[in-house]
């Protein structure tokens, strides 16, 4: 890890940038000189983000919206392009536990929310900055996901599946940008002190959780420009890096 500042000047897009996970990898990469897009869905916390991260030094851009909002992810891409003529990192971490239940026994109203949260949200993502991250000289794009993508363990059907389909669009988008300047991976944080850890599990005591800060940083390590894996998972748990 490192606090240089091989981020300055550099145009990072964070979703879900208010709270927990989000908010951490906003204020790092800040420290490391970055121009911060925040996503999030209240324009107060974004501005209180917008505070700390002027007391840092640093400047973002506040985008008050609900990542189901699709067409407004496409206006954004275009906005950006025109402002800034690039994108030079993509962090989707913005996400959605849903509930814990038997598959059979969920709502398709619920079932359609956390998959357009978790998923179809990120392929508009990709579909929107794929042209502006390509125009920047080292184009990063980390996605947030679980390894309950793979364990899928009864009851967490539905959140498995929105991170196995994640997993699996990422996979792909890799292997189709391998011969350009782009890199494409994802993050498995482990068990973290976040409100969503909270809801999955409310007798956990969260002082024996990490702080989102301690996570971060390898977070923001993978948007470097020399950081150049492509198509990988790195996992938290045991700080290892493997295909996806």
């Amino acid at each position: 890890m490192t606090n240089s500042k091989k981020l300055k000047n550099k145009q990072v897009l964070i979703t879900g940038a208010t709270r927990g996970i989000g908010r951490a990898i906003a204020i790092e990469a800040a420290k490391r000189g970055a121009h911060i897009i925040a996503l999030g869905r209240t324009q107060g916390a974004l501005e209180e983000l917008d505070d700390e991260i002027s007391s840092l030094g640093a400047s973002a851009t506040l985008v008050p919206m609900k990542l189901e909002d699709f067409s407004a992810i496409d206006r954004l891409g275009a906005a950006i392009f025109e402002r800034f003529g690039k994108l030079d990192a993509l962090i989707g971490n913005a996400g959605m536990l849903g509930t814990l239940s038997p598959v059979a026994h969920l709502s398709p109203k619920e079932f359609d929310k956390v998959m357009a949260v978790n998923f179809t949200a990120n392929y508009r993502l990709l579909r929107s900055f794929d042209l502006p991250l390509k125009k920047s000289e080292n184009g990063r794009i980390v996605f947030i996901s679980s390894n309950a993508a793979q364990s899928a363990k009864p009851y967490w059907g539905l959140y498995a599946a929105s991170k196995a389909a994640l997993n699996a669009m990422v996979k792909s988008y890799a292997g189709e940008i391998e011969k350009t300047t782009v890199k494409a991976n994802i993050f498995y944080p482990q068990a973290t002190r976040t409100a969503m850890r909270a809801k999955a599990m409310p007798g956990e005591d969260p002082m024996t959780l990490p702080h989102p800060n301690k996570i971060a940083p390898f977070i923001i390590d993978m948007i470097a420009p020399d950081y150049n894996e492509n198509g990988k998972i790195f996992d938290m748990r045991g700080k290892e890096l493997r295909d996806i």
